[in-house]
């Protein structure tokens, strides 16, 4: 299979996940230079060298081939990791995010409905959205550990030096299982109310934070919320990153996405933006 060099920048990425095949992983996500989204998946993030370990708002360079076990058709896999990731510049939020919206605001979707139809006719399972209404974000309880069977096999893998023997595997640790799924309630201008499910790599750590800093795991909760509920909508233009799960793309008609990732630049009011024009 043909490899292809593409330069991405990274707009996503999903708190770690536990897989039969992979192990920990990590679901990244974000812009080809024309502004087209494309999903890089699986990518072991935190088994990777330091100087491939790229941040959000990054341009990276990644060898890839398309993700044959995956018919979506942004999907592709990275190509030899030991040697397939470069990083590039970062970039920045000046400007109210202008640059970065460049790409994130290319393409918006206002129509959940209309969104979820063009993931059943076209196959789209990469989005940014724009809710008309955010009316809560709420949590429930999930499981407090990873399935037995993958944590047991994982753990094997590393203790035998099996499991990426290119990188150091001295004292590292499987991350920490989350046990609440988070989601947000909003509307789109369909006027239907969705509760979505949100799987993001900084709520993920948020959460972590705050538990560890209060021992207390509503408090920690109330934490996330603050800053997903109030801080991002409060002086801010909030937009979701979405994507369909491929068990769930083909079955869940209605509403195969999940949130995969939030952008919310400051509004900005129209004397400040002749300023950047």
């Amino acid at each position: 299979m043909n490899s292809e060099s593409i330069r991405v920048l990274v707009a996503v990425k999903t708190y770690p996940t536990l897989s039969s095949e992979y192990n920990e992983l990590v679901c990244t996500a974000g812009f080809r230079e024309d502004g087209s989204w494309i999903r890089i998946y699986p990518v072991p993030f935190r088994f990777l060298q330091e100087k491939q370990q790229y941040k959000k708002w990054q341009w990276i360079r990644v060898k890839t081939v398309k993700n044959n076990k995956d018919f979506r058709p942004e999907s592709y896999r990275p190509y030899d990791l030991e040697n397939s990731i470069q990083l590039e510049d970062e970039i920045p939020s000046k400007n109210s995010w202008k640059a970065r919206s460049e790409f994130a605001l290319k393409h918006v979707w206002n129509n959940m409905t209309e969104l979820a139809k063009a993931a059943q006719r076209d196959n789209i399972s990469l989005a940014t959205l724009k809710p008309k209404e955010v009316k809560n974000f709420i949590w429930e309880r999930t499981s407090e550990e990873w399935d037995h069977k993958k944590l047991e096999r994982i753990l094997s893998s590393l203790n035998q030096g099996s499991l990426f023997d290119t990188t150091s595997r001295q004292g590292f640790e499987i991350a920490k299982k989350i046990p609440f799924k988070f989601s947000y309630v909003f509307s789109t201008e369909d006027g239907k109310e969705r509760t979505m499910m949100i799987e993001d790599w900084e709520l993920g750590m948020l959460y972590l934070k705050m538990y560890n800093k209060f021992r207390n795991e509503e408090v920690a909760c109330e934490k996330v919320k603050e800053k997903y509920f109030r801080t991002m909508i409060n002086g801010r233009d909030l937009y979701f990153f979405v994507g369909t799960t491929l068990k769930f793309h083909k079955v869940n008609v209605a509403n195969p996405f999940i949130i995969i990732g939030t952008y919310w630049p400051p509004l900005v009011k129209n004397e400040e933006l002749s300023l950047f024009d």
